[in-house]
């Protein structure tokens, strides 16, 4: 990986291209008050909440990979823009670096990891390669837990420190330009100046109740399907007392031969007076089942995903499908889309050209296309707008000849 120092004269003419000039913020120097220079730590164990939550947790694993993966199914656009207007660019190294991110990995999959680091974490980063003409090369997803942030003194980040086990490597940010080869995603945070906070944070309690409940019910299972209880044991009144002795070892017969699934349904025969006396609630009682739903409901809000996508109980009819998933992009994913293309075209597109900007093909999403028919028909039967505003409406060029003239839709119909 080549040293970022190289870089700093193309960082320098890029900064000089967008007429560069340094303005700082007057609270910005108090939020490094304290810190300047020191590395700072998440708030949040990042590890610990990924394995409760992710890997633990199959309403979480559900909402990030669904998530994750319908955002990176989104392909790339790239527009320029000239004195006659926007032009869409159909073959642009950017296009390609975006497509193909490093040789190792796809596109798909290298939105999928910032979108899943950012849910889970509410922080994600990108690490560009730069080639010796100063172009980004390559870009890598970084797992943020490995990432450490050092204020800087006018209230931006000074470095990025990178460490794996005992190695450590800081990528610096020029002072000048504020540019660095890091790129920092993060969600909003109300208590937090450097870092965001995930959703994960948000539901933590009802992840717990949720692996609570299945940890519940995994071991009652593994009980043969028992509850807890109590032997009472009646001895005569001539005899006397069961020894400590005694005792345990009726304790080791009972679990011998009563408990585990391989168990279930075995006759335990005992000598003498006992009675079983049940001493917690049975899963009737508690609702163990409907408690469990509304906490993967819970859930589900925090990530913005309907609860019938996350595989919660509920109506399922196709017209409610259909609702819930325009529901989840048109409030979830395409907020987070937008997102990330805007953080994208300040930091990767100037490389490339000033009158570049990136954008997204939303006409190829399938779940908002019936909202789009609905807007096309629309345009379709205003009889007011010539064939050339109908065609700019709906993302087509002006015709050349006839595109200036009025369509009457119920006598002449027209195709767009």
């Amino acid at each position: 990986m080549a040293e970022w120092r190289k870089y700093l004269p193309n960082l320098w003419s890029l900064s000089s291209k967008r007429n560069f000039q340094k303005k700082e913020s007057q609270i910005g120097s108090l939020l490094a008050c304290g810190l300047l220079g020191n590395p700072l730590w998440t708030p949040r164990r990042y590890d610990k909440l990924a394995e409760e939550g992710f890997q633990k947790n199959v309403v979480v694993y559900r909402c990030v990979t669904l998530i994750a993966r319908s955002l990176a199914s989104v392909p790339w656009l790239l527009y320029e823009r000239k004195k006659d207007g926007e032009h869409e660019l159909e073959k642009h190294p950017l296009l390609s670096l975006l497509t193909t991110p490093s040789p190792k990995l796809a596109g798909t999959a290298f939105i999928e990891a910032l979108v899943g680091y950012l849910l889970l974490a509410g922080n994600t980063y990108v690490e560009g390669v730069f080639n010796p003409q100063g172009f980004p090369q390559e870009l890598y997803p970084l797992r943020p837990d490995r990432i450490r942030i050092i204020p800087g003194a006018n209230g931006l980040p000074e470095a990025f420190e990178y460490s794996v086990g005992n190695y450590k490597k800081r990528l610096p940010v020029d002072p000048l330009s504020e540019q660095s080869s890091v790129l920092h995603l993060k969600l909003f945070n109300p208590l937090h100046d450097w870092y965001g906070m995930s959703p994960l944070e948000a539901a933590s309690g009802a992840i717990d109740q949720h692996n609570a409940v299945a940890g519940h019910n995994l071991a009652l299972l593994q009980n043969g399907g028992r509850p807890s209880g109590a032997l009472m044991i009646r001895p005569h009144p001539h005899q006397s007392p069961l020894t400590q002795e005694q005792r345990q070892n009726l304790r080791q017969d009972l679990r011998e031969v009563y408990e585990g699934t391989r168990n279930a349904g075995r006759i335990i025969m005992l000598e003498g007076d006992f009675e079983w006396k049940e001493m917690g609630l049975s899963p009737k009682d508690l609702d163990f089942i409907e408690g469990k739903n509304l906490s993967a409901r819970e859930i589900a809000q925090a990530f913005g995903v309907p609860p019938m996508l996350a595989g919660v109980p509920g109506d399922a009819t196709f017209a409610n499908y259909r609702e819930a998933r325009l529901h989840l992009w048109e409030d979830t994913i395409i907020p987070l889309l937008e997102f990330l293309v805007a953080e994208f075209n300040l930091w990767l597109s100037p490389y490339f050209g000033e009158n570049l900007r990136l954008g997204y093909d939303i006409d190829s999403i399938p779940a908002l296309s019936p909202k789009r028919e609905a807007v096309w028909n629309k345009i379709m039967k205003a009889d007011f707008l010539t064939v050339n505003e109908k065609r700019q409406a709906v993302g087509y060029g002006p015709l050349p000849e006839g595109g200036d003239q009025l369509s009457r839709t119920f006598n002449n119909p027209l195709t767009i």
